[in-house]
């Protein structure tokens, strides 16, 4: 792997003048590496070096052309500089088009070359730069070490400074619109309008329209385009053709679906045209099942934010229901086990067979006055959790709203101490 210290990459198969090159930049106060085998310097690189490939266009083994080429699909970033001679001009010009930064003519002028190493170097040391402080912020939101959450923020990385329409699919609760959000509050879109809308709620293109409008300059989360009509389909795919013609993103569309879009295609249900234009860049979210090793972690992670948000004590955890947790399916994924860890803040142990309460370490009082105290505690414990929201506190709870008033009226518990007060 490069040595992230290397800022200038140079690749010649003539050991004479990949010497002078390195020389040059190093009297000029670069740190270059040099090579006259293109196949061991592609072997040097890696996605998130800092630095600025210099190469030959005619190399035996590796030409110029094939060897930008796998840099490309190492990172379509990476940048490199062509040097040819004076008649392979049209080929320069097509490499410039194929993704380099741009091309030297021979014989070689240093001013040139040292004149775009100053333009681009910093550009690309603050690209990689940018992707670790993104890479860090996907973490804070997508938990967890396993190989493949661990690619998906890769991947956001990759992207994020992008405005590249996005296809987002996968099992309900695995954390779709979760990206979704990341991506958009990355990019330079950031400052405009997050809009949402859902394809069964487009009934014809007219829907669609004003649902882009309000996202103009912005993002929109379209949530299972296959649900919307044909023509409002056939509409989009004409859009985002539109602004791939301009070069101008006026809208990026963030298309969440569940499960894998091909089926839906498969299905006659979304176009393949509109398929082809989300899926240029796509995020497959995997199931919690095939990530197992995230499942104690998380649920501790869970816990340890409800009880901060409770102000009390983090529970112990048994060992045998770790494993339980890790034996059960999670149909609902990350969204399923973060309920279940604030049930547990709160003292109800779900997924034993039967749902049960922690049992208390001692019969300090008369069984009446513990039970009563035990279910103060949780209706309180429930109205901190929910500033004080009545109805989301009676859902949590599964208690209908006026036996829930009955009980706090008994405790003398008062939803209005629950509710956050501006600062």
């Amino acid at each position: 792997m490069m040595n992230n210290n290397i800022e200038v990459l140079i690749i010649d198969d003539d050991q004479d003048v990949v010497d002078a090159y390195q020389h040059l930049l190093e009297v000029s106060g670069y740190k270059a590496f040099a090579s006259t085998d293109p196949t061991v310097a592609l072997s040097m690189l890696d996605k998130n070096w800092p630095g600025v490939v210099v190469t030959d266009m005619y190399m035996p083994g590796l030409s110029g052309m094939e060897l930008l080429e796998k840099v490309k699909a190492l990172d379509p970033d990476l940048p490199v500089i062509m040097i040819t001679g004076h008649g392979d001009i049209p080929m320069a010009v097509d490499a410039v088009k194929k993704g380099a930064l741009d091309f030297l003519q021979k014989p070689l002028q240093p001013n040139e070359l040292l004149a775009l190493l100053e333009k681009h170097l910093p550009v690309r040391k603050q690209k990689i730069e940018q992707r670790a402080n993104l890479s860090h912020s996907a973490a804070e939101v997508l938990l967890g070490e396993s190989p493949l959450i661990v690619k998906i923020r890769e991947q956001i990385a990759q992207i994020a400074l992008t405005t590249k329409d996005v296809l987002i699919e996968g099992e309900s609760g695995t954390g779709r619109h979760t990206v979704a959000k990341q991506l958009h509050q990355s990019s330079d879109l950031s400052a405009g309008p997050y809009a949402s809308a859902l394809g069964q709620d487009i009934t014809c293109t007219a829907d669609l329209q004003r649902s882009m409008i309000s996202a103009r300059s912005g993002s929109l989360c379209l949530i299972n385009p296959q649900d919307m009509p044909m023509e409002a389909q056939q509409w989009l795919c004409r859009f985002l053709l539109e602004q791939e013609r301009q070069g101008k993103k006026e809208v990026r569309v963030l298309a969440v679906i569940e499960g894998p879009a091909e089926a839906e295609v498969e299905q006659d249900k979304l176009l393949p045209e509109l398929f082809y234009f989300l899926s240029q860049v796509r995020f497959s979210l995997p199931p919690l099942r095939q990530r197992n090793c995230d499942i104690t972690p998380l649920f501790r992670h869970f816990l340890k934010r409800s009880c901060q948000k409770l102000n009390k004590t983090v529970p112990a955890v048994d060992k045998a229901y770790i494993n339980t947790l890790n034996r059960h399916e999670w149909t609902g994924n990350v969204l399923e086990l973060k309920n279940v860890a604030e049930l547990y803040a709160i003292g109800i142990v779900k997924l034993t067979g039967q749902e049960r309460t922690k049992p208390l370490d001692q019969m300090s009082s008369p069984l009446d006055d513990l039970v009563d105290s035990y279910e103060k505690q949780v209706i309180e414990d429930a109205l901190y959790l929910f500033a004080g929201r009545i109805n989301d506190v009676s859902n949590y709870l599964q208690i209908p709203r006026k036996k829930l008033y009955l009980r706090m009226k008994k405790h003398s518990l008062d939803k209005a101490e629950y509710k956050v007060r501006p600062n």
